[in-house]
């Protein structure tokens, strides 16, 4: 009941303050699979999901005050995921990871979108790694590795001497954390789209994995703001 009420203050233009503090008590009450159970419905994912800005494909992400909304509802949806199997087969049944990788395009250039870039990624991982549908949705259907590899060359700043050669600064700064965690969790749904894929089998398919890798060779070669976030880099 408690679950219930919330949603539906959610699902009201509610102020920016009471959005936020309802979806951290949601966030916290969807650990448990019990309280999940009777909440984990089409109309309560779709309210989350327009929270997240995942049900506009053309608005731009302008207004920052919005953006602690974004990042709270993002985060129950990974919880929600995460612990609810009804949940994993509605995200399928939602396109969530199309819009999802939507979210992601609309985060290049802009400034304070780390914690909506992480989230999202988050959310990624979950879906590839428990629904091998929705893996094999974004592999071809989505060009989720293209888009992941983007978000990864991103977050860690490559610049490029060559086609598939990136630049090397030894003396360059360590990744902030939120460039790191945002790292990490792209190599993490990097990994999942690709676990089938060792068969290459296009000239397209070829120079994405050549120019994946040079990326990867750069991560390697990159430092995080402390050794335990450098070795899960790593």
């Amino acid at each position: 009941k408690l679950c219930e009420g919330i949603l539906n203050i959610l699902e009201k233009d509610a102020k920016t303050s009471c959005q936020v503090a309802c979806l951290e008590a949601l966030r916290i009450l969807s650990r448990d699979k019990k309280v999940l159970v009777p909440v984990t419905t089409k109309r309560n994912m779709q309210i989350l999901m327009r929270l997240a800005k995942l049900d506009t494909v053309e608005d731009p992400l302008e207004r920052v005050s919005e953006f602690p909304v974004i990042v709270e509802a993002l985060k129950c949806l990974c919880n929600i995921i995460f612990n609810s199997a009804v949940a994993q087969k509605l995200s399928l049944e939602l396109n969530l990871a199309a819009m999802l990788c939507n979210l992601l395009e609309k985060c290049k250039d802009q400034q304070f979108v780390d914690d909506i870039k992480c989230f999202d990624l988050r959310l990624l991982f979950l879906l590839s790694l428990l629904n091998t549908d929705i893996r094999s949705q974004l592999r071809q259907e989505l060009q989720g590795v293209q888009v992941l590899t983007r978000t990864l060359e991103s977050s860690l700043s490559v610049r490029w001497t060559e086609e598939y050669k990136a630049a090397e600064d030894r003396d360059r700064p360590p990744l902030s954390l939120q460039e790191t965690d945002c790292a990490i969790e792209a190599l993490k749904a990097l990994f999942n789209v690709t676990l089938d894929s060792w068969n290459v089998h296009s000239e397209n398919e070829s120079h994405q994995f050549r120019y994946m890798a040079a990326i990867l060779r750069h991560c390697l070669l990159t430092t995080g703001p402390t050794e335990d976030k450098t070795e899960e880099l790593h």
